[in-house]
């Protein structure tokens, strides 16, 4: 039987928060270049959510984190203009590492306070799932 299945990717985001700043990758390629957003990615054949989240900050950060807990799920099918990915978003602490960027996918990396990411064009779905974040803390947006 021939089955011609088109399902959603599935992607991972790392919301780590770390003195009351949001830890931020600048986008080099793909869809919203130049914009800012939570480090994250597609999650790999064989790859538990949790390994997903922390390859892909370390990739794009120099940064270890750690997933504490689930934020939210995220899978409006037009958040990302490219194709349909539902992402679960993770609340991480910081576990080591130096900030580098990763060339080829990431221009700058930063950690930003709230009222400072509120003036910074944020890319996909990423400033709901840092509110869903913050909310989670008992923060304000």
């Amino acid at each position: 039987m021939k089955m011609d299945i088109k399902t959603p990717y599935l992607t991972v985001d790392a919301v780590a928060i770390r003195d009351r700043n949001t830890l931020l990758v600048k986008r080099k390629k793909g869809a919203f270049i130049g914009q800012w957003a939570l480090p994250g990615g597609f999650v790999e054949r064989g790859e538990t959510l949790r390994k997903a989240v922390m390859r892909e900050a370390l990739e794009e950060t120099g940064l270890r984190v750690s997933p504490e807990r689930v934020v939210g799920i995220y899978d409006d099918p037009k958040r990302d203009p490219r194709f349909h990915a539902a992402s679960v978003a993770f609340l991480c602490s910081v576990q080591g590492g130096r900030i580098k960027p990763q060339l080829d996918e990431v221009e700058e990396v930063g950690f930003f306070p709230v009222p400072k990411i509120r003036r910074l064009k944020i890319a996909f779905d990423h400033r709901k799932i840092i509110n869903d974040a913050l909310k989670m803390q008992g923060r304000k947006k």
